[in-house]
């Protein structure tokens, strides 16, 4: 439904500074040239004074959100009618945030848009966890946005992905953005149970069940009461347990190995893979009724070759928490970047480990890379980084292709865009697209 839009923004009359008021996560009201015209209590007390554009204040962009290559709530509001959602990362004095803002329109008595609510909701928990689920890039925005989405509900999540992608960490975060935080979280490996055990593992057994069952165990779907159950690996499980994987699911109940009292489950279930289960659902590998059990909301984590404008983020805040005193060499960032990274974040960390190993300073430089990343197997870029780790230039070439090479030795040097863009003495925007520009040309 398109509303239409009153021409002059209203005066905050003390009708709409109470409604503003009343709300208990932060919130500003908004003009439609993003000009921020009040904020409750709460802002202030989070993000301090306002008077600038929302654009301005939370991205530190010069323009909106969607002229830098970000979705715009304030721009998908007006061309919807709608209250809408996005996820990303907001800038402030204690340094950047993942939050989950949402706008809806105020409407005045003729049913037309006077100014636009803002609601930022941080998600703290969507933190790193042993600093490997972080980034900034688009395809993890939208992942971890697709988390926060689910968490608040009881909807089973499927998280697809490579190996090394995090899923587990990102099976957690959800955890701990759900309602059931303060329950267990309990992963389960599915690829490392033989068919044997999975059933006694996962329901436990009665004294007696079985040759060696002495005295009764608890299973792991007891363990995870109230919580959240992490099958991990669940392409894995094999025919005949899925059986009685499904049956737990649609019935909510469990009997133990031995036993035959029916025993109530209560849990959150989450499952990932890095298998395609619909392949072998065709293939009679897998069975279609749990497949739909399963992927009621599916979230892909895309593999770092797909984000890697994220490696220097994730160098930093590996190296943080692990080699606090460790730092890297523009130059073997620059070797980092350029990695496709078939391992993802996993190959990622054991290489950083190795460097942190080999190197006897605080600094890891290119000779700390493992052979396979240190020259060979990578292209060379035209441009080169000195022995300081500068850009240079060893051949007189096209302007355009110098300028690419910059660009993609600045984005080492410099993991937030909005800092480089006021380094470059260019715009936002300007700058996301030449950086656009030159991924296009590879």
């Amino acid at each position: 439904m398109l509303l239409q839009i009153r021409k002059q923004a209203p005066s905050i009359g003390a009708g709409l500074r109470a409604m503003l008021d009343e709300v208990p996560e932060p919130a500003i009201l908004i003009a439609m040239d993003h000009q921020i015209l009040a904020a409750n209590p709460a802002y202030r007390a989070r993000y301090g004074e306002v008077g600038r554009t929302c654009y301005a204040a939370s991205r530190e962009f010069d323009s909106p959100c969607d002229h830098n290559g970000d979705p715009c709530p304030l721009r998908a509001t007006v061309e919807t009618g709608r209250r809408q959602r996005v996820f990303h990362i907001q800038h402030g004095a204690s340094g950047p945030r993942y939050v989950d803002v949402e706008v809806e329109p105020i409407l005045d008595d003729r049913g037309r848009i006077t100014c636009f609510l803002e609601r930022i909701h941080e998600i703290r928990e969507a933190r790193a966890e042993e600093g490997q689920f972080v980034g900034r890039s688009p395809t993890f925005l939208r992942a971890l946005g697709l988390l926060q989405r689910a968490a608040p509900s009881e909807v089973p999540v499927l998280l697809l992905g490579e190996s090394g992608t995090g899923k587990e960490l990102a099976a957690h975060a959800l955890h701990q953005m759900s309602g059931r935080r303060q329950r267990p979280f309990m992963p389960v490996e599915c690829s490392g149970l033989p068919e044997t055990l999975f059933e006694s593992e996962l329901f436990g057994y009665e004294q007696g069940a079985f040759t060696g069952a002495n005295k009764a165990k608890r299973g792991l779907v007891d363990a995870a009461a109230g919580g959240t159950l992490f099958l991990d690996e669940i392409g894995d499980v094999p025919l005949a347990v899925q059986v009685k994987l499904l049956r737990l699911l649609e019935s909510g109940t469990f009997r133990k190995v031995g036993g035959t009292e029916p025993h109530r489950a209560d849990f959150r279930l989450v499952c990932a893979t890095h298998r395609d289960l619909t392949a072998m659902v065709r293939e009679g590998t897998f069975r279609q009724d749990l497949y739909y059990r399963i992927n009621a909301f599916p979230v892909v984590l895309p593999p770092l070759r797909e984000r890697t404008g994220d490696v220097a983020v994730l160098c930093g805040a590996l190296l943080a928490k692990k080699q606090p005193a460790k730092r890297l060499h523009p130059e073997a960032l620059a070797q980092l970047v350029r990695h496709d990274w078939p391992g993802n974040v996993r190959e990622l960390r054991n290489v950083l480990d190795r460097m942190a190993l080999l190197a006897d300073g605080e600094e890891l430089r290119i000779e700390h890379l493992p052979p396979g990343l240190a020259g060979g197997g990578s292209p060379v870029p035209r441009a080169s980084l000195s022995s300081e780790g500068s850009f240079a230039v060893s051949e007189v070439r096209p302007l355009d292709q110098i300028e690419a090479d910059y660009l993609r030795w600045a984005e080492t040097r410099v993991g937030d865009r909005a800092s480089l863009a006021r380094a470059l003495g260019v715009s936002a925007r300007t700058l996301y697209r030449k950086l656009d520009s030159t991924r296009r040309r590879g």
